[in-house]
Protein backbone atom coordinates (compact mmCIF):
# COMPACT_ATOMS: atom_id res chain seq x y z
CA UNK A 1 0.00 0.00 0.00
CA UNK A 2 2.77 2.43 0.93
CA UNK A 3 4.53 1.62 -2.31
CA UNK A 4 1.36 2.32 -4.26
CA UNK A 5 0.88 5.62 -2.42
CA UNK A 6 4.46 6.59 -3.19
CA UNK A 7 3.98 5.84 -6.87
CA UNK A 8 0.74 7.84 -6.91
CA UNK A 9 2.39 10.75 -5.12
CA UNK A 10 5.25 10.79 -7.62
CA UNK A 11 2.74 10.76 -10.49
CA UNK A 12 0.80 13.68 -9.00
CA UNK A 13 3.94 15.73 -8.39
CA UNK A 14 5.15 15.02 -11.91
CA UNK A 15 1.83 16.13 -13.36
CA UNK A 16 1.88 19.30 -11.24
CA UNK A 17 5.40 20.10 -12.38
CA UNK A 18 4.40 19.60 -15.99
CA UNK A 19 1.42 21.90 -15.49
CA UNK A 20 3.58 24.62 -13.97
CA UNK A 21 6.10 24.45 -16.81
CA UNK A 22 3.86 24.28 -19.88
CA UNK A 23 6.58 25.52 -22.17
CA UNK A 24 4.31 28.28 -23.48
CA UNK A 25 6.09 31.58 -23.92
CA UNK A 26 5.62 34.85 -25.74
CA UNK A 27 8.11 35.69 -28.44
CA UNK A 28 9.46 38.75 -30.18
CA UNK A 29 11.39 38.09 -33.37
CA UNK A 30 12.71 40.45 -35.95
CA UNK A 31 15.26 41.82 -38.35
CA UNK A 32 17.00 45.18 -37.98
CA UNK A 33 18.86 46.15 -41.13
CA UNK A 34 22.22 47.72 -40.35
CA UNK A 35 22.21 46.48 -36.75
CA UNK A 36 24.58 43.55 -37.15
CA UNK A 37 25.65 42.01 -33.84
CA UNK A 38 24.14 44.93 -31.92
CA UNK A 39 22.76 44.76 -28.40
CA UNK A 40 19.25 46.10 -27.74
CA UNK A 41 17.61 46.66 -24.37
CA UNK A 42 14.20 45.12 -23.69
CA UNK A 43 12.19 47.18 -21.20
CA UNK A 44 8.86 46.73 -19.43
CA UNK A 45 6.68 49.36 -17.81
CA UNK A 46 5.25 49.74 -14.34
CA UNK A 47 2.52 52.32 -15.02
CA UNK A 48 4.89 54.72 -16.73
CA UNK A 49 8.15 53.73 -15.00
CA UNK A 50 10.30 51.85 -17.48
CA UNK A 51 12.79 49.28 -16.24
CA UNK A 52 15.19 46.90 -18.00
CA UNK A 53 13.92 43.36 -18.39
CA UNK A 54 16.70 41.88 -20.50
CA UNK A 55 19.11 42.49 -23.37
CA UNK A 56 18.85 41.07 -26.87
CA UNK A 57 21.79 40.79 -29.28
CA UNK A 58 21.23 40.49 -33.01
CA UNK A 59 23.20 38.06 -35.14
CA UNK A 60 25.61 39.07 -37.87
CA UNK A 61 22.67 39.70 -40.22
CA UNK A 62 20.67 41.83 -37.79
CA UNK A 63 18.18 39.09 -36.94
CA UNK A 64 17.04 38.25 -33.43
CA UNK A 65 14.72 35.93 -31.48
CA UNK A 66 13.63 36.25 -27.88
CA UNK A 67 11.23 34.30 -25.65
CA UNK A 68 9.81 35.05 -22.22
CA UNK A 69 7.39 33.43 -19.80
CA UNK A 70 3.88 34.96 -19.83
CA UNK A 71 3.09 37.21 -16.87
CA UNK A 72 -0.66 36.60 -16.71
CA UNK A 73 -1.99 39.83 -18.19
CA UNK A 74 -1.42 41.97 -21.33
CA UNK A 75 1.59 44.26 -21.19
CA UNK A 76 3.50 46.88 -23.17
CA UNK A 77 7.21 46.44 -23.86
CA UNK A 78 9.77 48.43 -25.78
CA UNK A 79 13.01 47.67 -27.58
CA UNK A 80 15.69 50.32 -27.26
CA UNK A 81 18.53 50.66 -29.76
CA UNK A 82 20.94 53.59 -29.55
CA UNK A 83 18.39 55.65 -27.60
CA UNK A 84 15.53 54.94 -30.05
CA UNK A 85 12.49 52.91 -28.98
CA UNK A 86 9.91 50.65 -30.61
CA UNK A 87 6.85 49.88 -28.46
CA UNK A 88 4.92 46.61 -28.83
CA UNK A 89 2.13 44.81 -26.90
CA UNK A 90 2.04 41.24 -25.63
CA UNK A 91 -1.30 39.74 -24.69
CA UNK A 92 -0.47 36.17 -23.76
CA UNK A 93 1.77 33.73 -25.64
CA UNK A 94 1.75 35.15 -29.16
CA UNK A 95 4.72 36.00 -31.36
CA UNK A 96 5.26 39.62 -32.41
CA UNK A 97 7.52 40.34 -35.36
CA UNK A 98 9.50 43.57 -35.77
CA UNK A 99 11.16 44.76 -38.96
CA UNK A 100 13.13 47.99 -39.06
CA UNK A 101 16.49 49.60 -39.80
CA UNK A 102 19.16 50.91 -37.44
CA UNK A 103 18.98 54.41 -38.91
CA UNK A 104 15.18 54.74 -38.67
CA UNK A 105 14.60 52.34 -35.81
CA UNK A 106 11.81 54.29 -34.11
CA UNK A 107 10.25 55.98 -37.14
CA UNK A 108 10.11 53.43 -39.96
CA UNK A 109 9.23 49.95 -38.73
CA UNK A 110 6.57 47.28 -39.03
CA UNK A 111 4.87 45.26 -36.29
CA UNK A 112 2.96 42.09 -37.07
CA UNK A 113 1.77 38.93 -35.40
CA UNK A 114 -1.30 40.20 -33.54
CA UNK A 115 -4.16 42.65 -33.98
CA UNK A 116 -3.01 44.61 -30.93
CA UNK A 117 0.51 44.95 -32.39
CA UNK A 118 -0.85 46.30 -35.66
CA UNK A 119 -3.17 48.70 -33.81
CA UNK A 120 -0.36 50.01 -31.62
CA UNK A 121 1.82 50.55 -34.70
CA UNK A 122 -1.05 52.47 -36.32
CA UNK A 123 -1.39 54.65 -33.20
CA UNK A 124 2.29 55.58 -33.19
CA UNK A 125 2.30 56.15 -36.96
CA UNK A 126 -0.65 58.50 -36.64
CA UNK A 127 1.05 60.41 -33.82
CA UNK A 128 4.26 60.75 -35.84
CA UNK A 129 2.29 62.02 -38.83
CA UNK A 130 0.67 64.67 -36.66
CA UNK A 131 4.04 65.71 -35.23
CA UNK A 132 5.55 66.02 -38.70
CA UNK A 133 2.77 68.39 -39.76
CA UNK A 134 2.18 70.59 -36.69
CA UNK A 135 5.26 69.86 -34.55
CA UNK A 136 5.65 67.79 -31.39
CA UNK A 137 4.68 70.66 -29.10
CA UNK A 138 1.20 70.84 -30.67
CA UNK A 139 0.33 67.14 -30.96
CA UNK A 140 -1.52 67.07 -27.63
CA UNK A 141 -3.85 69.76 -29.02
CA UNK A 142 -4.55 68.00 -32.32
CA UNK A 143 -8.33 67.58 -32.04
CA UNK A 144 -8.60 65.43 -35.18
CA UNK A 145 -5.93 63.04 -33.91
CA UNK A 146 -7.57 62.81 -30.50
CA UNK A 147 -11.00 62.08 -32.01
CA UNK A 148 -9.50 59.23 -34.02
CA UNK A 149 -7.64 57.79 -31.03
CA UNK A 150 -10.68 58.18 -28.77
CA UNK A 151 -12.74 56.23 -31.30
CA UNK A 152 -10.14 53.45 -31.28
CA UNK A 153 -9.96 53.12 -27.53
CA UNK A 154 -13.70 53.40 -26.95
CA UNK A 155 -14.09 50.54 -29.41
CA UNK A 156 -12.05 48.34 -27.06
CA UNK A 157 -11.64 50.28 -23.79
CA UNK A 158 -10.34 47.26 -21.84
CA UNK A 159 -7.63 46.53 -24.41
CA UNK A 160 -3.92 47.04 -23.80
CA UNK A 161 -3.71 49.49 -26.72
CA UNK A 162 -6.31 51.69 -25.00
CA UNK A 163 -4.12 51.73 -21.90
CA UNK A 164 -1.17 52.68 -24.11
CA UNK A 165 -3.10 55.59 -25.64
CA UNK A 166 -4.22 56.89 -22.24
CA UNK A 167 -0.64 56.83 -20.91
CA UNK A 168 0.99 58.14 -24.09
CA UNK A 169 2.98 61.35 -23.80
CA UNK A 170 4.35 63.46 -26.65
CA UNK A 171 6.91 66.10 -25.80
CA UNK A 172 6.15 65.52 -22.12
CA UNK A 173 2.39 66.09 -22.55
CA UNK A 174 -0.36 63.50 -22.19
CA UNK A 175 -2.44 63.10 -25.34
CA UNK A 176 -5.42 62.74 -23.01
CA UNK A 177 -4.74 65.03 -20.08
CA UNK A 178 -6.67 63.78 -17.03
CA UNK A 179 -6.71 67.33 -15.68
CA UNK A 180 -8.89 68.31 -18.65
CA UNK A 181 -12.52 67.33 -17.87
CA UNK A 182 -13.24 66.40 -21.48
CA UNK A 183 -10.12 64.21 -21.69
CA UNK A 184 -10.79 62.71 -18.27
CA UNK A 185 -14.09 61.31 -19.54
CA UNK A 186 -12.02 59.22 -21.94
CA UNK A 187 -9.69 58.19 -19.11
CA UNK A 188 -12.77 57.25 -17.09
CA UNK A 189 -14.13 55.07 -19.89
CA UNK A 190 -10.90 53.06 -19.96
CA UNK A 191 -10.66 52.94 -16.15
CA UNK A 192 -14.22 51.62 -15.85
CA UNK A 193 -13.66 49.02 -18.57
CA UNK A 194 -10.51 47.75 -16.86
CA UNK A 195 -12.36 47.70 -13.54
CA UNK A 196 -15.12 45.61 -15.09
CA UNK A 197 -13.15 43.25 -17.31
CA UNK A 198 -9.63 43.25 -15.80
CA UNK A 199 -10.13 43.67 -12.03
CA UNK A 200 -6.86 41.86 -11.22
CA UNK A 201 -4.73 43.71 -13.74
CA UNK A 202 -2.17 45.91 -11.92
CA UNK A 203 -3.09 48.78 -14.24
CA UNK A 204 -6.71 48.84 -13.13
CA UNK A 205 -6.07 50.48 -9.77
CA UNK A 206 -3.72 53.01 -11.37
CA UNK A 207 -6.26 54.03 -14.02
CA UNK A 208 -9.01 54.34 -11.42
CA UNK A 209 -6.82 56.52 -9.21
CA UNK A 210 -5.88 58.80 -12.11
CA UNK A 211 -9.53 59.23 -13.10
CA UNK A 212 -10.85 59.83 -9.59
CA UNK A 213 -8.02 62.21 -8.69
CA UNK A 214 -9.00 64.46 -11.59
CA UNK A 215 -12.76 64.08 -11.44
CA UNK A 216 -14.59 67.36 -10.82
CA UNK A 217 -17.19 67.21 -8.07
CA UNK A 218 -20.12 69.52 -7.46
CA UNK A 219 -22.69 69.90 -4.70
CA UNK A 220 -22.41 68.57 -1.15
CA UNK A 221 -23.42 65.14 -2.40
CA UNK A 222 -20.28 65.05 -4.52
CA UNK A 223 -22.00 64.16 -7.78
CA UNK A 224 -19.74 63.82 -10.78
CA UNK A 225 -20.22 66.80 -13.07
CA UNK A 226 -19.83 64.64 -16.15
CA UNK A 227 -22.97 62.77 -15.11
CA UNK A 228 -25.11 65.77 -14.19
CA UNK A 229 -24.29 68.15 -17.00
CA UNK A 230 -27.39 68.82 -19.05
CA UNK A 231 -27.32 66.57 -22.10
CA UNK A 232 -29.21 67.76 -25.14
CA UNK A 233 -30.75 65.38 -27.64
CA UNK A 234 -28.08 65.34 -30.33
CA UNK A 235 -29.29 63.78 -33.55
CA UNK A 236 -27.69 60.56 -34.78
CA UNK A 237 -27.91 58.96 -38.21
CA UNK A 238 -26.15 55.61 -38.55
CA UNK A 239 -26.78 52.46 -40.56
CA UNK A 240 -27.92 49.03 -39.40
CA UNK A 241 -26.41 45.66 -40.31
CA UNK A 242 -28.23 45.72 -43.67
CA UNK A 243 -26.96 49.18 -44.59
CA UNK A 244 -30.26 50.96 -43.87
CA UNK A 245 -29.84 54.40 -42.20
CA UNK A 246 -31.78 55.17 -39.01
CA UNK A 247 -32.25 58.72 -37.78
CA UNK A 248 -32.65 59.05 -34.01
CA UNK A 249 -34.85 62.14 -34.25
CA UNK A 250 -37.27 60.34 -36.57
CA UNK A 251 -37.33 57.32 -34.28
CA UNK A 252 -38.25 59.53 -31.29
CA UNK A 253 -41.08 61.14 -33.30
CA UNK A 254 -42.55 57.74 -34.13
CA UNK A 255 -42.43 56.25 -30.64
CA UNK A 256 -43.54 57.31 -27.16
CA UNK A 257 -40.29 56.26 -25.54
CA UNK A 258 -36.87 55.48 -27.02
CA UNK A 259 -34.15 53.73 -25.07
CA UNK A 260 -30.82 55.03 -26.40
CA UNK A 261 -28.03 52.59 -25.61
CA UNK A 262 -24.30 52.74 -26.37
CA UNK A 263 -22.54 49.40 -26.13
CA UNK A 264 -19.81 47.02 -27.30
CA UNK A 265 -21.22 43.74 -28.61
CA UNK A 266 -17.89 41.96 -28.22
CA UNK A 267 -17.65 42.80 -24.51
CA UNK A 268 -17.91 39.86 -22.12
CA UNK A 269 -21.10 41.08 -20.44
CA UNK A 270 -22.87 42.10 -23.65
CA UNK A 271 -25.06 38.98 -24.13
CA UNK A 272 -26.42 39.21 -20.59
CA UNK A 273 -27.01 42.95 -20.97
CA UNK A 274 -28.91 42.47 -24.24
CA UNK A 275 -30.97 39.74 -22.61
CA UNK A 276 -32.16 42.28 -20.01
CA UNK A 277 -32.88 44.75 -22.81
CA UNK A 278 -34.89 42.09 -24.63
CA UNK A 279 -37.12 41.52 -21.59
CA UNK A 280 -38.04 45.21 -21.50
CA UNK A 281 -38.47 45.38 -25.27
CA UNK A 282 -40.79 42.38 -25.34
CA UNK A 283 -42.89 43.76 -22.49
CA UNK A 284 -43.06 47.40 -23.61
CA UNK A 285 -42.66 47.50 -27.40
CA UNK A 286 -46.39 47.29 -28.12
CA UNK A 287 -46.93 50.15 -25.66
CA UNK A 288 -44.77 52.48 -27.75
CA UNK A 289 -41.19 51.71 -26.73
CA UNK A 290 -38.30 51.40 -29.18
CA UNK A 291 -34.60 50.74 -28.59
CA UNK A 292 -31.91 52.59 -30.58
CA UNK A 293 -28.67 50.75 -29.86
CA UNK A 294 -25.33 52.18 -30.99
CA UNK A 295 -22.44 49.71 -31.20
CA UNK A 296 -18.85 50.98 -31.12
CA UNK A 297 -17.09 47.65 -31.71
CA UNK A 298 -13.83 47.56 -33.63
CA UNK A 299 -14.91 44.41 -35.50
CA UNK A 300 -17.80 45.36 -37.81
CA UNK A 301 -18.27 41.80 -39.06
CA UNK A 302 -18.72 40.44 -35.54
CA UNK A 303 -21.17 43.24 -34.79
CA UNK A 304 -23.23 42.34 -37.86
CA UNK A 305 -23.39 38.70 -36.80
CA UNK A 306 -24.72 39.68 -33.38
CA UNK A 307 -27.02 42.48 -34.58
CA UNK A 308 -28.92 40.40 -37.13
CA UNK A 309 -30.72 38.47 -34.38
CA UNK A 310 -31.90 41.48 -32.38
CA UNK A 311 -35.45 42.81 -32.85
CA UNK A 312 -34.77 46.48 -32.13
CA UNK A 313 -32.82 49.13 -34.06
CA UNK A 314 -29.11 48.35 -34.01
CA UNK A 315 -26.67 50.74 -35.70
CA UNK A 316 -22.90 50.88 -36.00
CA UNK A 317 -20.55 53.75 -35.18
CA UNK A 318 -17.26 52.89 -37.00
CA UNK A 319 -14.02 53.76 -35.16
CA UNK A 320 -12.95 55.71 -38.26
CA UNK A 321 -15.74 58.25 -37.68
CA UNK A 322 -14.31 59.22 -34.30
CA UNK A 323 -16.03 59.57 -30.95
CA UNK A 324 -18.03 62.79 -31.34
CA UNK A 325 -21.36 61.03 -30.80
CA UNK A 326 -20.08 59.50 -27.56
CA UNK A 327 -18.69 62.84 -26.41
CA UNK A 328 -22.02 64.54 -27.21
CA UNK A 329 -23.80 62.14 -24.89
CA UNK A 330 -21.18 62.22 -22.12
CA UNK A 331 -20.51 58.51 -22.58
CA UNK A 332 -17.78 57.76 -20.06
CA UNK A 333 -18.56 54.06 -19.59
CA UNK A 334 -19.97 51.33 -21.76
CA UNK A 335 -22.73 50.33 -21.80
CA UNK A 336 -24.51 53.66 -21.24
CA UNK A 337 -28.30 53.92 -21.42
CA UNK A 338 -30.65 56.91 -21.71
CA UNK A 339 -34.43 57.28 -21.84
CA UNK A 340 -35.89 59.67 -24.41
CA UNK A 341 -39.55 60.67 -23.98
CA UNK A 342 -41.52 63.24 -25.99
CA UNK A 343 -38.39 64.05 -27.96
CA UNK A 344 -36.38 64.94 -24.87
CA UNK A 345 -33.64 63.09 -23.03
CA UNK A 346 -35.20 62.65 -19.60
CA UNK A 347 -33.20 60.09 -17.66
CA UNK A 348 -30.00 58.06 -17.52
CA UNK A 349 -30.27 54.45 -16.31
CA UNK A 350 -27.09 52.94 -14.90
CA UNK A 351 -28.67 49.71 -13.60
CA UNK A 352 -30.15 47.76 -16.52
CA UNK A 353 -32.30 45.69 -14.16
CA UNK A 354 -34.18 48.90 -13.27
CA UNK A 355 -34.85 49.94 -16.87
CA UNK A 356 -38.39 48.59 -16.95
CA UNK A 357 -39.50 50.52 -13.87
CA UNK A 358 -37.72 53.63 -15.23
CA UNK A 359 -39.52 53.66 -18.60
CA UNK A 360 -42.97 52.70 -17.27
CA UNK A 361 -44.00 56.24 -16.15
CA UNK A 362 -43.36 57.64 -19.65
CA UNK A 363 -45.58 55.13 -21.51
Amino acid sequence: MNKLLSIALVAILTAMAAGCDSGLKWNVNGSIEGADSKTMILQASDNGRWYTLDSITTDKNGNFKYSHDPIGYPDIFRLVLDGKSIYFPIDSVETVNITSTADAFDSDYELSGSTAAEMLMAVDNRIRNSASVIGKTSVANDSVLKRELAGMLLGDPAGIVSYYIICKKVNGQYLFDPANPRDNRIVGAVANAFDQFRPNDPRTRYLRQVFLANRQLVSPAGIDTMLVNEVKLFDITLTDNKGKPHNLEEVTKNNKVVVLNFTIYSAEGSPAFNLDLAKVYEKRHNQGLEIYQVAVDNDEFQWKQSARNLPWITVYNPPSTGSQILLNYNVGTLPTTYIIANGELVERVDDITKLDSAVAPYL
